[in-house]
């Protein structure tokens, strides 16, 4: 069993402590400055990429923060009718457990609108068209046609990463758009007690099953990983001819493989290897089953 203090009773009452209001972020005189990174280096990577100059690079970043906006969007719109559907398959008993899931619920459709009018903002400075994976309804459908608990894992990994994202990436990082700054700031803060909610799920989803039926949703979750490998992999090719429309830059053969190449390795810890490595997951891993603990340790790197 894991080890926790987290209570419905005290994750709504935070959350209604903290809630924002996308208006307050974004629009009116609430712009994006493009003559400033918007993703922390440890999420962009476009360093490495000696053959860039400076200015090449920070369009780059953006083109890279744009995915950022469009890929949670995308999966935001699988939470939460996956959350509504938790939430209302448990209506009677716990009315607090309730309002927590519905809250839980309220948000994520806020976040929705949140990177919504970002991605707006974004097109509207930048001017160049970046092209995105999808459709966002097949990538939904196709994860919600797994296990429950494995899709619950999936979701207790993304809302892990935003900590990484922020906490660990952005919070310190003086040189980064304030605008974009705000955005995953105030993401994490409710995400992180999604989290907290996420871990509770998880767990109730997982009481009473056979461990062959955990391995099952653990493969499941690892199906999921590997869906959204794909995904980003096609997302670091579709960034390069907006790099190139947006720069002009000619690339050749070899500076196209290696910024592709480099680029999927930069999103698969973006999206992958900084949620599946994230300690509070792990643990919540590790409760269902020590051994898929160890397993996901070992596999993690790859993500790095």
């Amino acid at each position: 069993m894991l080890q926790h203090a987290y209570a419905y009773t005290q994750i709504l009452t935070t959350s209604q402590r903290i809630n924002w209001r996308v208006e307050d972020i974004i629009g009116g005189d609430k712009k994006l400055d493009f003559s400033r990174p918007f993703l922390p280096e440890s999420l962009a990577r476009v360093e490495p990429l000696k053959f860039l100059d400076r200015d090449e690079k920070l369009v780059l970043n953006h083109i890279r923060a744009h995915g950022y906006l469009y890929i949670f969007g995308l999966v935001e719109e699988f939470i939460l009718p996956f959350v509504m559907d938790h939430a209302r398959s448990n209506l009677s008993g716990d009315d607090v457990r309730t309002r927590a899931m519905l809250q839980f619920a309220g948000e994520e459709a806020k976040h929705i609108d949140l990177f919504k009018r970002f991605g707006r903002e974004f097109v509207a400075g930048f001017g160049t068209r970046c092209d995105d994976i999808g459709p966002p309804e097949a990538i939904g459908k196709a994860v919600l046609a797994h296990d429950p608990l494995s899709v619950a894992l999936l979701i207790l990994h993304i809302e892990s990463m935003t900590q990484r994202h922020y906490v660990d990436s952005t919070r310190d990082d003086q040189t980064l758009d304030p605008q974009f700054k705000s955005l995953l700031k105030h993401h994490w803060m409710e995400e992180a007690q999604h989290a907290k909610l996420d871990t509770l799920m998880v767990e109730a989803l997982a009481v009473g099953r056979p461990k062959e039926d955990i391995a099952k949703a653990m493969d499941g979750y690892l199906s999921l990983g590997g869906l959204f490998d794909g995904g980003i992999k096609q997302q670091a090719e579709f960034d390069i001819p907006a790099f190139v429309a947006a720069t002009g830059r000619t690339l050749t053969a070899a500076e196209r493989s290696e910024m592709a190449a480099q680029q999927h390795q930069a999103q698969r810890w973006t999206y992958i290897g900084s949620g599946m490595s994230h300690p509070n997951f792990l643990a919540s891993v590790g409760a269902l089953s020590p051994e898929w603990r160890k397993k996901l340790e070992e596999i993690a790197p790859q993500f790095s």
